[in-house]
C-alpha cells in the first residue's frame, strides 16, 4: 500500500473508531480489536499498522470525548490503560484550552469512577493497576487546576474517605502521589510560582490530613489501610511543620507499630524521616525518649546476640529491607542527635553505645548498600571524634557531670573505635588497579580500572582508618600485626584476607609517627617474608610476593629514610622481571614505576657505600635487567628511568644518562634507518612495523616522564620519524586506494597507523611537557607542516588520523599566539576536509568529530585573530560547523559544540568585529539554540544553551553592537532599539513555534529573558518557560509566570539599589547593561 493510500487507510479506521462526524457512539469492539492487534499480531506489518491507528487516534483533537464510552464498554485491560493515556495527554498538553464545562465535566468524570472502583471491595482489589493509573490521571488534573480551581480537594477527599475503609486507602495513594508530585517531582513538571502555591496550600490545609492519619493509625484494624497510611505519612515527613510531628502523639503511635511484623518496615522509615530532623536543642529530650523507646521495642525483633549478617544472608526479602532501613534509622538518627545521647543520662549513653554496636554488626552485612550506608556514616563519625579529641581542653579543666562525656569521647566511644577498625581491616577495598589490554591496534598498553563504587569506598574506608590510626596508634598496629600472625598460622583460609590486610596496610601510610611506622613496617615485611618462605606453591607464593610489592610502595618516607633497605627493594623487583610466572612481571614494573616516583632523588646521588649512583649502576646492568621483560613492561621500566633521570640536577649528567638510556632503542632506530635507506620494502615488513612502532612508544614513555630535557633525544631521530610517517601514510592511502575502505581495517594497515599516531603522540607529548616554546615554533613545527599536515589533507578519508586534529589542538593551547602565523594553514588543510567527512551523517568516524571541535576550540581561545581576518565564507563555514555540532545527537559532541560557541561568543564579544559578526549570525544562532533548548532531546545541554542565550539577550542591551540587527530594507528607523527589534523577533518566533501559549504568556517570557541579568534567575525563568511551552495554559496561569517575572525583575532591582554605584537613578539601563557585561 502506498503512504498516502496507509495513510487513508489508517485515518479511516481512527473516524470509525471516534464515529464523531457522524455523531454516532464510538465503535468500542473496534478499538479492541486494534489495541489486540497491536499487542498480539502475527505479522510486523499488522502492528505496524495498529500503532499508527493508535497514535493518530491519541492525536485527534475530539478523542478525550469518547474516553468515558471506551472505559465503560472496553472488557480489555490494555483498551482501558489506552483510553487512560489518551485523557493524560489532554490534560497534560492542552488542559487550558478547554472550557471550563469540559474541564468540570472530566475532573467530575474521574473522581465519580474513583469513587465508584475504590468504595466496592471486590472491584477495588480486582482493579488495583487500573485505579493505579486512574489515581495518577487525578494527580495530573491536580496539578492544573489545585488550589486555584479546585480549593476544597483536601476537605473534599478527608471527607469522602472517612466514610469507607477501602475509599479511605485509595485517598491514602492519592495524597501520597500528590505530595511526592509536588515536592519531590515538581522541578521539570510544574513552573517555580506553581510549586511554590501548591507546597503553600498543602501546608495550609494539612492539618485535616493530620487526623485522618491519626484516626487510621488509631482506630482501624485493616492492614491494608494502616499500611497505606503509614507509606503516606513518610512521604509527607520530610515536609510537613514540625508541630504535627513533635507535639501530637504520631511518635509514640509509630514506635507502637515498629515491632509489628507487617508494618515493621515501613513505620521504621517513617521513624528514619522524623530522627533525621535537625530541630533547637529544646526539643532533644523528645528525641532521648523517642530513641530509649526504640531500643527497647528492638531488643524484641533483634535479641542479644543475633548474629546479624547470617541472619541477613539467610532471611527472606522483608528482613534483608529491615537490616537496610535499621541502618538508616541509626546513621541518620545518630548525624542529628548524637550529642543529645552523648549528654543525657548514664541509661541512655549506654543505649547509645548498644546501637552503635549493632551499626557495626550491620557493617559486615554481605551487601554493597547496606555496606555503603554504614561507612557513609563511619566516614563521619570518626573524623567527628578526631576533631573534637584535637580540639580537647587539658582534661584537668574538664568540667564534671554530663559535660564528661563529651570531653572524653576518644575513652568513651574506644571499644567502638576498636570494633571499627577490625572492620576497616576485615573489609577494605581494593585500591585502584592497574591492568594490562590490548588496543584496537593490537598493542598491549596499561589501564587504570574504573570501577567507580569499589574505588569510591577505598576512598571512604582509606579516610577513616587514618583517623582511627590517629586516634590510637597502638591498637591499629597490635590488630593488623594480630590479623597478620593468624594468616601465618595457618588460622585464615583462603588469600582474600590477606589482600584486605595489606591494603589496609598500605592505607594508613604516613598517619603513625616515623618511628613506630619504621618498627611496624619492619616487623609487617618480616612476618610477610616469613610466611613467603612456609607457603608451598607458586601461585600462592606469587600472592604474597604482590602484596609484599603492593605494601612497600605504600610507603615512601620510610623507603627514602633507609637506602639500603629501598636499594633491597629494588633490586627484588629487578629480581622479579625474571619471574615467568603470569602477573608478576606486571606488578614488578608497576612497584618498581611507584617507588621510583616517591623516591626519585635517592637514585641520582652518591649513597654512603656507593661507588656510583645507583642510576648509573642501573644503565650498566639495563640490558641483563629488561632482557626478560615483554614490551609494554619495558616502556613502563623506562618510564621509570626516565622520573629518575629527571631529578638530577646537573644538565650534562643528565644528558649522559639519557644517552645511555636511550642506547638499545637507538642502535635499533639507526639499523632500521639505514637499511630502510638501501631498500625501502624493509619497512613494510610486519616485524619491522612492530619494532618501529616499539620505538617510538619507547621514547614516548622517557619523554612524559623526563620533560624538556628529551629535545636532544627528539632531535636524533625526528627528521627520521617524519619520513618514516610521510612513507606510511603513503603506504596507506595507496592500500586503501586500492582495497577499499574495508583495507582500512586490516591488521597490515592497523600496524602501520599505530606507527604514525604513535609519532603524533611523541610529539604532543613532548610539546606539552617542554619549556622551550620559541625552539619548537622554529624548528619542529616547520618540519611537520607538510609530512603530518600536507599528508592529511591528500589522503583519502580513511587514512586520515584524528590524532593529527589533536595534536595540533594541543600545540595551539601550549604555544598559543606563537602558533597563530601557523593556523590559516591548518585550517586550509584540516578544515573543509574533516567537515566534509563527519558531516555527512550524525555516525562515521567518531573520533574525528570531537576532534576536530577541540581543534577549533584551541583556535579560538587562543588565537582569535585568525577568525577575525577569515572571509565572509570561511566563517560562515566555522559557524554553520559549530551549529551542526550542537545539534547533534552524541551527547559529548552537542556539550563541546555548545562550548565552542559559547566561548567564541565571548572572543567576539570583546573585539573590532563584533558588530560585523552579530549582524551576519546573530538571529540565526538565536533561533539555533532555541530549536535545542526546546528539543527534549538535548535536555542535558541545558546549562550550556541557557548561558548562550543569557549572552545573547545581554549583548543586544549592551553598546557592542553598533548597527541594527534587523534588514537593512526596512530602514534604520524600523525599530528603536536592537532591544526592542530582538523582543519582538522572539516573541513573534516563539508564538509560531508554540501556538498553545498566549500572548500575554509569550511576551512575560521574552520580557524575563531580557531582564534578568543574574543567571541563576535567568536559568530558572527558562525552566518555567519549558514547562509551559509544551501545554495550554489558562489564564490563571499566565497571570502567574507574569507576576513571578516582576518579581524577580524587582529583586533583583532592590539588590542592586543596596550597592552604591550599582544602580544611577537617571539611569536603569546603563546599570542593567553593566551588570550584564
Amino acid at each position: 500500500m502506498g503512504e498516502n493510500g496507509g495513510g487513508d487507510a489508517v485515518a479511516s479506521v481512527v473516524n470509525n473508531i471516534l464515529n464523531v462526524s457522524s455523531g454516532g457512539p464510538a465503535n468500542v469492539e473496534l478499538l479492541d480489536r486494534t489495541v489486540d492487534s497491536f499487542y498480539t499480531a502475527v505479522s510486523n506489518e499488522q502492528r505496524i499498522q495498529a500503532e499508527a491507528v493508535l497514535k493518530q487516534l491519541q492525536e485527534h483533537p475530539d478523542a478525550w470525548t469518547r474516553v468515558d464510552a471506551i472505559l465503560e464498554q472496553t472488557k480489555n485491560q490494555q483498551t482501558k490503560f489506552y483510553g487512560l493515556q489518551i485523557l493524560e495527554s489532554v490534560i497534560t498538553t492542552r488542559w487550558g484550552a478547554l472550557p471550563d464545562e469540559q474541564r468540570e465535566g472530566i475532573k467530575t468524570y474521574v473522581s465519580n469512577l474513583i469513587i465508584k472502583i475504590a468504595t466496592e471491595e471486590t472491584t477495588f482489589r480486582k482493579e488495583k493497576i487500573f485505579l493505579h493509573k486512574l489515581n495518577l490521571v487525578l494527580v495530573d488534573i491536580l496539578k492544573q487546576d489545585w488550589p486555584h480551581k479546585w480549593p476544597s480537594f483536601i476537605p473534599d477527599i478527608v471527607g469522602a474517605s472517612k466514610t469507607n475503609e477501602t475509599l479511605c486507602e485509595n485517598s491514602m495513594h492519592i495524597l501520597r502521589l500528590l505530595s511526592e508530585e509536588v515536592f519531590d517531582f515538581s522541578k521539570n513538571s510544574m513552573t517555580v510560582a506553581k510549586t511554590k502555591e501548591m507546597k503553600g496550600s498543602f501546608n495550609e490545609q494539612f492539618a485535616a490530613v493530620h487526623e485522618l492519619c491519626l484516626m487510621v493509625l488509631n482506630a482501624s484494624q485493616r492492614q491494608s489501610l494502616i499500611m497505606a497510611t503509614l507509606s503516606t505519612l513518610n512521604a509527607f515527613l520530610s515536609w510537613v511543620p514540625l508541630g504535627y510531628i513533635l507535639e501530637s502523639n504520631m511518635v509514640d503511635m509509630l514506635l507502637g507499630l515498629v515491632a509489628s511484623p507487617p508494618y515493621r518496615n515501613v513505620t521504621l522509615s517513617c521513624l528514619t524521616e522524623v530522627g533525621a530532623l535537625q530541630v533547637g536543642e529544646e526539643h532533644d529530650g523528645k528525641f532521648v525518649t523517642m530513641y530509649s523507646v526504640f531500643m527497647r521495642q528492638l531488643a524484641f525483633m533483634l535479641p542479644e546476640g543475633t548474629n546479624i549478617p547470617q541472619a541477613h544472608a539467610n532471611g527472606s526479602d522483608e528482613d534483608q529491607a529491615f537490616v537496610q532501613n535499621l541502618a538508616l534509622f541509626f546513621t541518620s538518627f545518630f548525624r542529628a542527635h548524637m550529642p543529645a545521647l552523648e549528654t543525657a543520662s548514664n541509661e541512655s549513653q549506654m543505649e547509645l553505645l548498644k546501637g552503635l554496636e549493632i551499626l557495626v554488626n550491620i557493617s559486615y552485612v554481605e551487601d554493597d548498600e547496606v555496606l555503603k550506608i554504614c561507612l557513609d556514616y563511619w566516614n563521619f563519625f570518626v573524623p567527628d571524634i578526631y576533631s573534637s579529641v584535637t580540639a580537647e581542653p587539658n582534661a584537668a579543666y574538664a568540667f564534671a557531670g554530663a559535660q564528661k562525656v563529651r570531653t572524653g569521647r576518644r575513652q568513651f566511644f574506644g571499644g567502638i573505635l576498636s570494633q571499627l577498625r577490625s572492620l576497616m581491616i576485615a573489609r577494605m577495598a581494593k585500591p585502584e588497579e592497574v591492568i594490562v589490554v590490548e588496543d584496537e591496534n593490537g598493542n598491549v598498553v596499561r589501564e587504570t580500572m574504573k570501577d567507580t563504587d569499589v574505588l569510591a569506598r577505598y576512598k571512604t574506608m582509606h579516610e577513616t582508618l587514618v583517623y582511627l590510626s590517629h586516634l590510637d596508634h597502638e591498637d591499629t598496629e597490635k590488630q593488623m600485626l594480630d590479623t597478620l600472625r593468624m594468616q601465618i598460622n595457618g588460622r585464615t583460609e583462603g588469600w582474600g584476607a590477606l589482600n584486605r590486610l595489606c591494603w589496609a596496610i598500605g592505607s594508613v601510610s604516613g598517619s603513625m609517627v616515623e618511628e613506630q611506622e619504621n618498627r611496624f613496617l619492619v616487623t609487617v615485611i618480616r612476618d610477610l617474608l616469613n610466611l613467603c618462605e612456609i607457603t608451598r606453591g607458586k601461585d600462592n607464593k606469587a600472592v604474597i610476593a604482590s602484596n609484599i610489592m603492593y605494601v612497600v610502595g605504600q610507603y615512601p618516607r620510610f623507603l627514602r629514610n633507609h637506602w639500603k633497605f629501598l636499594k633491597t627493594v629494588v633490586n627484588k623487583q629487578f629480581e622479579f622481571m625474571h619471574e615467568p610466572h603470569p602477573g608478576v612481571q606486571d606488578m614488578a614494573c608497576e612497584t618498581f614505576l611507584k617507588i621510583v616516583t616517591k623516591c626519585k632523588k635517592k637514585f641520582v646521588v652518591l649513597q654512603v657505600g656507593e661507588t656510583e649512583p645507583f642510576v648509573s649502576e642501573l644503565l650498566t646492568n639495563l640490558t641483563d635487567t629488561i632482557k626478560d621483560l615483554e614490551k609494554h613492561q619495558i616502556h613502563m621500566f623506562y618510564e621509570a628511568v626516565g622520573i629518575m633521570i629527571s631529578s638530577e640536577p646537573d644538565s650534562k649528567k643528565k644528558e649522559e644518562y639519557l644517552d645511555r638510556l636511550m642506547l638499545p632503542p637507538n642502535s635499533f632506530w639507526t639499523s632500521i634507518i639505514q637499511q630502510a635507506g638501501q631498500n625501502v620494502e624493509v619497512l613494510k615488513s610486519t616485524e619491522t612495523v612492530k619494532n618501529v612502532q616499539n620505538i617510538l612508544q619507547t621514547n614516548v614513555s622517557v619523554c612524559s616522564s623526563l620533560g624538556g630535557p628529551f629535545v636532544t633525544q627528539l632531535n636524533r631521530i625526528f627528521m627520521d620519524m617524519l619520513s618514516v610517517y610521510k612513507m606510511y601514510s603513503e603506504l596507506i592511502s595507496s592500500t586503501i586506494a586500492t582495497g577499499g575502505p574495508h583495507a582500512a581495517k586490516s591488521s597490515e594497515v592497523k600496524a602501520m597507523r599505530s606507527v604514525k599516531k604513535v609519532t603524533l603522540k611523541l610529539i604532543e607529548t613532548f610539546v606539552e611537557k617542554t619549556t622551550d616554546l620559541d625552539m619548537v615554533v622554529s624548528q619542529h613545527v616547520p618540519a611537520m607542516m607538510d609530512p603530518i599536515l600536507g599528508d592529511y589533507a591528500r589522503n583519502v578519508p580513511d587514512a586520515r588520523d584524528a590524532e593529527v586534529l589533536s595534536m595540533f589542538a594541543a600545540m595551539i593551547n601550549r604555544l598559543r599566539e606563537k602558533m597563530e602565523p601557523e593556523v590559516p594553514r591548518i585550517f586550509e588543510a584540516v578544515f573543509e576536509c574533516t567537515l566534509g567527512m563527519i558531516t555527512q551523517n550524525m555516525e562515521d568516524y567518531p573520533e574525528h568529530r570531537l576532534k576536530f571541535f577541540g581543534l577549533l576550540r584551541a583556535v579560538t581561545k587562543f588565537c582569535p585573530r585568525t577568525l577575525f581576518n577569515m572571509s565572509e565564507g570561511q566563517l560562515k563555514l566555522v559557524i554553520d560547523s559549530v551549529i551542526w555540532a550542537f545539534r547533534h545527537t552524541e551527547r559529548n559532541i552537542a556539550d563541546t559544540g555548545l562550548r565552542l560557541l559559547y566561548e567564541m561568543l565571548n572572543t567576539f564579544k570583546n573585539s573590532d568585529a563584533a558588530t560585523a559578526f552579530y549582524k551576519a549570525y546573530y538571529l540565526q544562532l538565536l533561533r539555533e539554540v532555541f530549536a535545542v533548548l526546546t528539543d527534549t532531546f538535548h535536555k542535558p545541554g541545558f546549562v550550556l544553551q541557557a548561558h548562550i542565550l543569557h549572552h545573547l539577550f545581554s549583548v543586544v542591551q549592551s553598546d557592542v553592537i553598533k548597527a541594527p540587527l534587523w534588514d537593512d530594507s526596512l530602514g534604520p528607523a524600523a525599530y528603536p532599539s536592537n532591544v526592542a527589534f530582538i523582543q519582538s523577533h522572539t516573541s513573534e518566533m516563539l508564538s509560531t513555534s508554540f501556538p498553545n501559549l498566549r500572548p500575554q504568556q509569550v511576551q512575560a517570557a521574552v520580557i524575563g529573558m531580557l531582564d534578568l541579568k543574574e543567571i541563576s534567575s535567568f536559568k530558572q525563568h527558562l525552566r518555567d518557560f519549558l514547562v509551559q511551552s509544551n501545554k495550554f495554559m489558562d489564564q490563571n496561569n499566565a497571570d502567574l509566570y507574569a507576576e513571578e517575572v516582576a518579581a524577580a525583575k524587582k529583586a533583583e532591582l532592590q539588590r542592586m539599589a543596596q550597592i552604591p554605584g550599582l544602580l544611577h537613578d537617571q539611569d536603569d539601563l546603563a546599570a542593567d547593561n553593566a551588570d550584564s557585561d
